[in-house]
């Protein structure tokens, strides 16, 4: 079945959704089936896909509010072969409010994530919300792995520690298989001695696996939303592309371990 990889971070601005977008992209490459799950009540994984909002009638909102909908009457092709997606739309942030008052309400997205629809993928890939409530502890109780995009500026690494902390609560209580694959920099410049310092500083964050992939900042990933195709679809030759290549391959030797 399907490994199911959560992209989280509370803070803002760190690169989730790219990521989520570049890292399926690259893994479609390799011949993997991707699924998308946007999470992300702002649904930019969504319109990063493809997706003309206009035209989704039921989302993510109605498969964790509605018993009655499976995930699988949402999922919807993108622009690339071999990468579908689930939307969502800001409707989520109303059904994340029903959610609260749910019985079994971490476990709603696992619950809907059933092994006929894990078996048609090879990954899927949840891009979460950036907060610590509901919607990404949904995602972390789903998830066999967590992938924690990370930015590589002081006040992004302050929040780091709350996200583990988080997550070692989700694996002592409620998925004790979840595990974190690994920190990944992103919006790094290598010119500055800031930049250098702050990638420095998260290799030393406790004992987690930092990826030797960074993720540099980009006119070209900018690009590549607009177009609705990952980058390495909208410019495959680019270094961006590259690096989220040589992202899947850690990727899949993370899970190995």
């Amino acid at each position: 079945m399907g490994k199911v990889i959560a992209l989280a971070n509370q803070k803002g601005g760190v690169g989730k959704t790219t990521c989520a977008i570049n890292l399926a992209g690259a893994l479609v490459e390799l011949g993997k089936r991707v699924l998308c799950i946007d999470l992300d009540p702002q649904a930019n994984l969504s319109v990063g896909l493809g997706i003309d909002l206009n035209t989704v009638q039921r989302s993510m909102a109605d498969v964790l509010i509605n018993g009655e909908v499976p995930l699988d009457a949402i999922i919807r092709p993108s622009r690339t072969e071999g990468l579908e997606i689930a939307p969502t739309t800001i409707e989520l942030s109303a059904a994340e409010v029903e959610l609260f008052s749910a019985i079994g309400r971490e476990m709603t997205l696992r619950d809907k994530l059933t092994p006929e629809t894990l078996d048609r993928y090879d990954h899927v890939l949840i891009d979460c919300p950036p907060t610590l409530g509901l919607l990404t502890v949904n995602a972390l109780v789903a998830a066999d792995g967590v992938i924690i995009p990370v930015q590589t500026q002081y006040y992004a690494l302050k929040g780091v520690a709350a996200l583990i902390r988080i997550i070692k609560t989700v694996q002592t209580r409620l998925n004790p298989s979840l595990k974190i694959l690994g920190l990944l920099p992103t919006f790094y410049d290598g010119r500055t001695i800031l930049g250098r310092d702050m990638l420095q500083s998260l290799k030393e964050i406790g004992d987690h696996q930092v990826f030797n992939t960074v993720i540099r900042q980009s006119v070209k990933v900018g690009e590549a939303p607009t177009a609705g195709v990952p980058i390495t679809v909208y410019e495959p030759r680019s270094d961006a592309a590259k690096a989220f290549r040589e992202l899947a391959r850690e990727v899949l030797d993370a899970q190995q371990r």
